[in-house]
Order: structure tokens, then C-alpha cells, then sequence
């Protein structure tokens, strides 16, 4: 009994404190072991943590909606304990995204992909609760969100009420995008949640299952076991390349009699897959399919989807044909939440596809609202639109003219306040302003020589063409939370100490640098232990070494030691067993 109670105490050690400075996972499986290793945080030390709040300084109230991406790395880096946080979300968990095309297969377990947000929460130094509902109606005049319960609580309907916020911060993601295609609603398989994953999962068996009945033709046998992925973007690809290492590592063993009807079929719109990687990988990732016996049909487009065909138009000849199929995932793209595009239009930005923030991620008009992740994108404000409010702060002495000295000393803010003037800069391969200036005027430029407003206009007028939108990807969400709650963590101490850039139009100093995206590079998983990865540097590596790196990173991406372990023993579980085909 001694040993039972040092074991349980030694388990609520870790449980409880999930911030220990390092810890060894061990796996030991027939006499082999696999070992994963990974720094973890530093735990947060409030040196203020022991005084007491005042009574008549009330906590700002601070209302995250979603527990996706960018609303769990806002949750899991907030450490001021000024707040009083109320998260609100359909789901209690959060789901690591990535990794759900292993999911569909049973390459990892769904519950070692999700981990609970009280989990999260109650692990922090800030009031925090969490209530499972979704937001119908976002009130900003009024500071309320209006929300509707999931659970039937008293048999009389779901119930709604009503939250009060200082701060919201909005990051419900958001829905997959039909183009308004018919039957892509109602006989497609979606790749967006855990239970879409699920879904799917016991689809692929049921299909099996079903074709091996005596009482099927051959015909029906091949429809059942024609499998189409909708969309050629890395989570149509990495499910694709999946199906094909379960068939055919797993399946064929437990359905010899239907093997040689399998056959898997990738559509995509555009000329290549994987479009936003190197073409060194578009072109190895196709030859590769083209090998393995999966068909790529590029320059596709679905018209339409029944229940037993789906129809497809070719781009360049015009041509439509229909195909029989067994089950069809889609995965193409998505779409603004209901939700925001009320949001939108209630704040003047009904004509806009997706939900318009500034550079430190407030929604462009409301002061005390955030939004982040896939339903929001930063408006970045253009170089000639304040071109002449740039002028005239650069302009110390107003003379009327510059010199590119005069420049030269708030570049630095220009650059950070307008990040496409760097990037513009870096395309031309010109280290300053003296460079752009000489292909303006054509000659030599000292920083002596002054030019006018005309002049500064010329040679600034193609910086706004470098402006890119940011990919709605989990990293780039990921990111966003984690400097919103920098943001927070340091309001106080940056309204009475202003860090960031200048302000061109107006006085003084912006509160906070604005966001910076660091990309960190993309893996394309491609099946057969072989991964495709695009590193900073345009560093590209493909093979089995970059599988392991893939292992690597995703292991050290989980948000808690639990899902850590979980995943890590679901891919030696694989590797030694083989993947689950039964139906639960």
C-alpha cells in the first residue's frame, strides 16, 4: 500500500505541475525502447502573486471565444492575474489539427489528439472558466456576446444568456467552403474536426465491409472501393497518402479477396498539388503518387456530387465527366462562420470575405476587440495611403524637402509600422533607402541630396505590391495567440511606456510592436515513412530522415506531456502492430 501511495503522489507531481523543467519519456516494447525528449517552459513566476487585489480595482473581463489554434495559445501564454477570463466554445477541448489525417486511418488515436481546456485552464495563474456553448451574436456597442448552450438542460431547449466583456478576443476559426457546389453538404466527408476523423474512419471500414458481401457485382465492389479527396492542399495529400499506407499496409491482409479493386483518386483545380510548396516537392509528391498507384487528376473541378458519382469539368478543355465513387472527402478551402459575417456587416464590413484587424490584431473600429486565426486576416495599411503623414514626420526641420539622412533615421519605424517596405527592399536586393532612391531618379544619391514629396512618392510608389496576406494555417494562429497574450501580460506597463513604432499619423509611440509572422517552415507528409518539408532558408528536404524530423516536431508541438506520451506510444503501437481496423 506504501508503494501504491508514492506512485500516486509521484503521478499528481507531474499531473499538477506540468511546467518541470525536463522530463524522459521511456516507451520499452519487447525488449527495444524508444526515448523522447523535450524542454519544457519555464513555469510563470508572478513576483506580485502574493498581494492582495484591492477591493474597488475590478478585474477586466477578458471573453475568449474558441478553443482552436489561436484561443488556446492566447489561454496557455496569459499570465497577468488582472483578468478575470471567460471562455466560451462549442467544444472543451482542444484538438490538435495536424495530426487528424493520422486519425482517419488509426495511425493515432483521436482522444491522444485532444486535450481538454479545463484541463488548461485550471492550471493558471488567472481566473478562468470555461462554459460550453457557441456564440449567435456579438453585441459591440453594448460589450456583450449573446451565446447558446449545447446541452438541453431543463428538456425545454438549448439556453442561451448573455455575456458581459471589457475585452473579447475572437477566435472561432472557421467552416469548411462548399463554393455552393450541390451535394458537397450532404455526401461529402469533411476534414475539419476530431468526429469529422471519426467519421471518416468508420466510413473506410464500413466500405470495405460492405464490398466484401457475396451478394455485390464486381462493378459495385469497384464503386464501393473508389476512394476521391477533394483538393490538392497538404491535408488532401497527407489523407490521400494515409488512405494508401492503411490499404495497403493493413487492409489488403484482412481483405485479400477485394485488394486489386482499391483505387484512390486525388482532384484538384489548379495544375499542380501542394501549389504554396517548393516545385521541387509539388514534383516529387506527384511522381510519387503516379508511383504508389494513385491517381492525380490536376486542372479538375467538381460541378457536382451525388450520392453514388461525382461530376468534374476540366479547366482548360471544358469537358464534363462523372465517375462513381465510395466515399469522398472534401478539402478544399474555408469559409467565414455565420457568426462573424453578421459581425461584419454590423460593423461596416459586409463586403468583406473574411473579418479585417489591424497590426496588433484588433478588429478595425472596436477598440476592445480581437480577432485571430482562420477568421480574421490583417488589413495591413498601404505606404501611400500615409505617404504624406511619413513625409512630413521625417521632415524634422520642414523644409519641405528630404534628405536621405532624414530618412534614414525613422526607417526603422517605417519598416516595422509597413513590413512591405523591408520586404520590398530585400526583393530588390537594396540595403537602404539611398539604393531606392537612385533607381528612381536614375543617378547618384548622397545623403546629402533632397527630394521632394514627388520625388518620395516615385520612389515608393511599387512598395505596396510586396503586401501578402498570411496563410490560414495552425502556425500561423498558433503565433497570433501567443503575442496577443504578450499584449495583455504587458498592457499596463505599455500604456504608461509606449514600445512600438511611431505613430505617422499622430503623436508619439503605437502601445505595442505589431505582429510579426515567423515562418517556421511546412511538412508534406507523403506515405511511406517519406515527408517533404519546406524549412526557413528555402531549405527543402524530402526522404525518410525528414519523417523522423516530421516525428520530432509534431511530438514536441503537443500541448500537454499527457498527448506528448499518447501520440508518441500510438506511432510505436503502429510501427510494431499495425493500425486498428475495427469499427468503435
Amino acid at each position: 500500500m506504501q508503494g501504491v501511495t508514492v506512485i500516486e503522489r509521484f503521478s499528481r507531481t507531474f499531473r499538477d505541475n506540468p511546467s518541470l523543467s525536463k522530463l524522459l519519456i521511456v516507451f520499452t516494447v519487447s525488449g527495444g525502447g524508444l526515448v523522447a525528449y523535450s524542454e519544457a517552459a519555464k513555469s510563470y513566476e508572478n513576483p506580485n502573486a502574493g498581494e492582495l487585489v484591492e477591493a474597488n480595482n475590478r478585474k477586466k473581463k477578458v471573453v475568449v471565444l474558441g478553443t482552436g489554434w489561436a484561443g488556446t495559445s492566447f489561454l496557455k501564454n496569459l499570465k497577468d492575474p488582472s483578468y478575470d477570463v471567460q471562455v466560451i466554445s462549442p467544444r472543451n477541448y482542444f484538438a490538435f489539427t495536424p495530426l487528424l489525417p493520422s486519425v482517419t486511418c488509426g495511425t493515432v488515436e483521436s482522444r491522444s489528439v485532444v486535450e481538454p481546456i479545463r484541463n488548461i485552464i485550471r492550471k493558471k495563474h488567472v481566473d478562468a472558466y470555461y462554459w460550453e456553448a457557441e456564440c449567435v451574436k456579438i453585441d459591440p456597442e453594448n460589450k456583450k456576446v449573446y451565446c447558446r448552450s449545447n446541452l438541453d438542460t431543463n428538456g425545454n431547449g438549448k439556453e442561451e444568456f448573455a455575456v458581459d466583456y471589457d475585452y473579447l478576443v475572437i477566435s472561432v476559426g472557421a467552416r469548411v467552403n462548399t463554393f455552393n457546389i450541390p451535394g458537397v453538404e450532404e455526401n461529402t466527408f469533411f476534414l475539419k474536426e476530431v468526429e469529422d476523423a471519426q467519421k471518416i474512419r468508420r466510413t473506410v471500414i464500413d466500405c470495405f465491409e460492405k464490398a466484401s458481401l457475396p451478394t455485390l457485382s464486381d462493378e459495385e465492389r469497384k464503386r464501393l472501393l473508389h476512394f476521391v479527396i477533394v483538393g490538392g492542399g497538404p491535408t488532401g495529400v497527407e489523407f490521400a497518402a494515409q488512405l494508401h499506407d492503411f490499404v495497403n499496409e493493413d487492409i489488403v491482409r484482412l481483405y485479400p479477396k477485394v485488394k486489386d479493386l482499391v483505387k484512390i483518386t486525388l482532384l484538384e483545380a489548379t495544375d499542380h498539388i501542394l501549389n504554396m510548396f517548393d516545385k521541387r516537392i509539388t514534383a516529387f509528391a506527384e511522381e510519387k503518387f503516379q508511383r504508389d498507384g494513385i491517381d492525380v487528376k490536376t486542372g479538375s473541378m467538381v460541378v457536382k456530387v451525388g450520392d453514388k458519382e461525382i461530376s468534374t469539368k476540366d479547366v482548360k478543355r471544358g469537358d464534363i465527366t462523372s465517375m462513381p465513387y465510395g466515399m469522398a472527402v472534401w478539402s478544399t478551402g474555408i469559409g467565414t462562420r455565420p457568426v462573424i459575417m453578421e459581425f461584419m456587416k454590423h460593423i461596416g464590413q459586409g463586403n468583406r470575405r473574411v473579418l479585417a484587424t489591424d497590426e496588433w490584431l484588433r478588429v478595425e473600429g472596436q477598440d476592445n476587440v480581437y480577432a485571430l486565426g482562420d477568421c480574421a486576416t490583417i488589413n495591413q495599411r498601404k505606404v501611400m495611403e500615409d505617404i504624406a503623414a511619413i513625409f512630413h514626420k521625417a521632415d524634422k526641420d520642414n523644409s519641405g524637402t528630404l534628405t536621405v539622412k532624414e530618412f534614414q533615421e525613422v526607417l526603422k519605424d517605417i519598416c516595422e509600422r509597413y513590413p512591405q517596405v523591408e520586404l520590398y527592399l530585400k526583393s530588390k536586393k537594396m540595403s537602404n533607402l539611398a539604393d531606392l532612391l537612385k533607381e528612381s531618379k536614375g543617378d547618384g544619391v548622397k545623403e546629402s541630396v533632397e527630394v521632394n514629396i514627388e520625388d518620395f512618392k516615385s520612389a515608393l510608389s511599387q512598395v505596396d505590391s510586396e503586401m501578402k496576406n498570411l496563410p490560414a494555417t495552425a502556425q500561423v494562429a498558433s503565433q497570433q495567440g501567443v503575442y496577443l497574450a504578450n499584449c495583455f501580460n504587458r498592457m499596463e506597463e505599455c500604456e504608461k511606456n509606449p514600445e512600438g513604432p511611431l505613430r505617422f499619423r499622430g503623436e508619439g509611440r503605437h502601445r505595442f510592436h505589431p505582429f510579426r509572422y515567423r515562418h517556421l517552415g511546412q511538412f508534406a507528409p507523403l506515405g511511406g515513412e517519406q515527408t517533404a518539408a519546406q524549412l526557413p532558408g528555402d531549405w527543402v528536404s524530402i526522404g525518410h530522415s525528414t519523417q523522423w524530423l516530421w516525428y520530432s516536431v509534431y511530438a514536441s508541438k503537443q500541448v500537454s506531456w499527457r498527448t506528448r506520451a499518447l501520440v508518441v506510444s500510438d506511432w510505436v503501437r503502429r510501427y510494431i502492430f499495425g493500425r486498428d481496423s475495427s469499427q468503435i
